[in-house]
């Protein structure tokens, strides 16, 4: 997979919109997807969480939780994409994403970033320091 560096970890927002941009560009719906990574951030598998309609989607944490610690997972990227074009978070998108990484952080597990993706652009809460990730 391309979007991989040679030690195989995502270890940018730019490697997680390489992965997921051919996935996510067109859809005329929100989906949300996480990327679950081991310790080396190398990806373990990438899933569609939930579907949603023009304009949102629900972030479930539970399910989140159960399927990383299912998975063995270390740590997570969360992405879902905007199909207005977009890519700027809501107030949504943040207040789900800081109650996301709450939660993770008490089963010690680390929300490494979330990206949103419009068509060919992309937006990093890591990036932008949207969240504090810190664990």
């Amino acid at each position: 997979m391309e979007a991989l560096d040679s030690s195989g970890s995502v270890s940018s927002p730019q490697k997680v919109f390489n992965i997921m941009q051919p996935v996510m560009r067109d859809l005329d719906h929100e989906e949300c997807w996480v990327l679950f990574l081991n310790k080396a951030n190398r990806l373990i598998s990438k899933e569609m969480i939930t579907s949603g309609g023009l304009d949102s989607t629900i972030i479930d944490n539970k399910t989140i939780i159960r399927k990383a610690l299912d998975k063995k997972a270390s740590s997570i990227i969360l992405v879902h994409n905007h199909p207005s074009g977009s890519a700027l978070p809501s107030k949504a998108d943040i207040t789900q994403t800081q109650a996301l990484n709450n939660a993770l952080k008490t089963c010690d597990l680390s929300l490494l970033d979330h990206v949103i993706i419009a068509r060919d652009a992309y937006y990093s809460f890591a990036d932008e320091q949207t969240v504090d990730f810190t664990h």
